[in-house]
């Protein structure tokens, strides 16, 4: 590597780092004329990197907010590995930076080799992961992933089986489950933590009157260390053969399946009030391969909903 591009990459990452500087702090720098660092900002500008410079007495250069990361090598291994991943996530009608992504594997792809893109190219002919197609977007994942991930609070509007609301809450993180997107949150309205379905959010907005709690110790991977105990239900369920491969599918990936060496299972977990009428239709779902044990409030439900059905039917 040249003397030059050697300087180049190394303005390059100073410059994202630094964000706002002088023609003359970079040449001290790289200790070279202020001639030869304009040349090189006007080439890093020719590469993409977003410079914006400012006239007069205080001026000087900044990056704008976009900025460009430096030149990174890959391993043919690591590419392959990059568009594997892509290729995997094709079936969700949403995903987080979606345009963004396709626009980086598309500039990635531009530059390999021609037997490294024809090995991509077969690669996405001989696999597959099959999820269940749905129609329902999810328009705000980006936002809501952000604000998971800065520990800020917003404004939605939700569209719930009660009707449309307005709450505010603070993201824990997003997931996809059977082919929908969910938001766990904690929720100002309701003082309490609560599962969105990412596609049921119609609008976003940042004038929010809450300040962020204190959540660190929070996240998906995490049991939501901070509900009190009185507030969580115990949930058991029973799983035949059957029912433990169907759970292994379709359950809410908080709850993990216990197998015995039979094959049967059983699910042992602690669930919130208000999850009992959505656990409660994916148990029915399940029929006879699934038996719940406890709390008597889901069984309650399900006997409720399962009374619903029959006078649907019976009343026809």
């Amino acid at each position: 590597m040249s003397a030059k591009s050697k300087r180049l990459i190394e303005l390059m990452m100073l410059v994202n780092r630094k964000r706002k500087f002088t023609v003359k702090e970079l040449a001290y720098e790289f200790n070279v004329s202020p001639r030869t660092i304009l040349r090189d900002l006007q080439e890093l500008s020719e590469l993409g990197v977003p410079l914006y410079s400012e006239v007069g007495p205080h001026g000087g250069y900044q990056v704008l907010n976009e900025r460009v990361l430096p030149p990174i090598t890959f391993t043919e291994e690591e590419a392959v590995s990059l568009f594997f991943a892509s290729h995997a996530l094709r079936h969700f009608s949403t995903l987080p930076f979606e345009a963004e992504s396709k626009s980086a594997l598309k500039k990635f792809y531009a530059y390999l080799p021609s037997d490294v893109k024809n090995r991509i190219d077969e690669m996405k002919n001989r696999f597959d992961f099959i999820i269940p197609t749905k129609q329902a977007k999810s328009e705000f994942l980006s936002i809501l992933l952000e604000t998971a991930i800065s520990q800020s609070v917003i404004s939605i509007e939700y569209d719930s089986y009660k009707g449309r609301s307005k709450r505010e809450i603070q993201p824990i993180g997003i997931y996809a489950n059977n082919g929908l997107w969910y938001c766990p949150a904690y929720c100002f309205n309701s003082d309490d933590y609560r599962l969105f379905r990412c596609d049921k959010i119609l609008s976003v907005c940042h004038d929010v009157e809450n300040e962020p709690l204190n959540l660190p110790h929070i996240s998906l991977g995490k049991k939501l260390a901070s509900m009190k105990e009185e507030r969580l239900i115990k949930f058991y369920v029973e799983l035949s053969r059957d029912g433990v491969q169907r759970c292994e599918t379709i359950i809410d990936p908080r709850f993990k399946v216990q197998v015995r060496e039979d094959g049967t299972g059983f699910i042992e977990d602690w669930i919130g009030q208000n999850e009992i009428p959505f656990i409660a239709q994916l148990f029915i779902s399940i029929g006879k391969e699934a038996k719940v044990k406890e709390p008597i409030q889901l069984l309650q439900s399900i006997r409720e909903k399962l009374s619903e059905v029959m006078e649907w039917y019976e009343n026809d």
